[in-house]
């Protein structure tokens, strides 16, 4: 393979082989750039307090300990907010994922009565939407403040991956197919769950990841609608424990310093564990939908 690879390189005229050197340096640099601070990140969560707080470490641990992640997992709040989380990556994805299915495969049908209608509808809630106030009074009124349900509804429907996934269905199931299972018997309904699903795979593996990072990476809504600490997801907790990082100076002085400075050892001790162990879910899951994402980036390039 390699013998094959340096053949071919050879062929190459002066320029490819500049712009080949190029790209490769590119993305060398790109990678490292990127990789570092994940890299920095958990070197730092196997170093001791003082190492960090000293800046001895650059790239790889110093006085090596496991002290952070035994803090982590003693955190309370912290193991609670990892299986709210859990759930709410589960049940938003679900859901979500079954409404885009559900809204675009009519829609990408083009015989469906008033699909334009439909359509325009669709599309305009891209460009108008309530905002915070309505969101927050819709869910007041559904009584879903401090519900864990209202995570899972705030993440219910995205107009946006629906027309991916309506555009998948159109350049991906001929209209043929359709003739001809309806000639063989086969009714909508059947033709949806046996035929159109299975060769919608990629484009439902990309929505699952997208929806997936999405819901564990947010913290706002949790905000919004989160009223007890017991139902506060990952992110949340996350955000608490970086707060006491950050405080202003006026809030610090009215704290007992001895209480203060508890906290910040806390703090500087678990904050690069609890990064780790936020990103790690999302980590696992990638590679396990990166095959998906050639066929999933070409969505969309065709038009209707």
């Amino acid at each position: 393979m390699t013998a094959r690879i340096n053949s071919a390189y050879r062929r190459l005229s002066f320029s490819d082989k500049t712009f080949h050197v190029f790209c490769t340096a590119y993305l060398i640099v790109t990678f490292l750039l990127v990789m570092y601070p994940l890299w920095y990140c958990v070197i730092c969560s196997f170093s001791s307090t003082q190492s960090i707080v000293e800046g001895k470490v650059v790239f790889l641990p110093v006085n090596f300990t496991l002290r952070a992640y035994n803090s982590v997992l003693k955190y309370e709040l912290l193991r609670q907010g990892f299986i709210n989380s859990l759930f709410y990556v589960a049940g938003g994805t679900v859901v979500a994922v079954a409404l885009l299915l559900l809204a675009a495969y009519p829609l990408s049908r083009r015989d469906m009565p008033g699909r334009k209608f439909f359509l325009a509808f669709f599309v305009i809630t891209m460009f108008f939407n309530g905002g915070i106030i309505p969101n927050y009074i819709l869910m007041r009124d559904l009584n879903l403040i401090g519900s864990r349900l209202s995570l899972i509804l705030a993440f219910m429907f995205s107009c946006y991956n629906m027309i991916i996934v309506k555009t998948y269905f159109q350049s991906s199931i001929p209209s043929g197919l359709l003739d001809a299972a309806h000639i063989d018997g086969c009714g909508d309904v059947q033709f949806f769950f046996r035929i159109a699903l299975p060769l919608a795979t990629p484009v439902i593996a990309v929505m699952v990841l997208f929806n997936a990072v999405g819901i564990w990476n947010s913290y706002f809504n949790g905000m919004l609608f989160l009223t007890k600490p017991n139902t506060y997801n990952f992110q949340m907790v996350l955000r608490d424990i970086l707060f006491v990082a950050s405080m202003p100076q006026e809030m610090l002085l009215s704290m007992d310093p001895n209480q203060v400075q508890n906290l910040r050892n806390i703090v500087q001790q678990i904050r690069y564990a609890v990064l780790v162990v936020g990103a790690l879910p999302m980590m696992i899951l990638y590679p396990f939908i990166q095959k998906y994402f050639i066929r999933g980036m070409m969505i969309g390039s065709l038009k209707e």
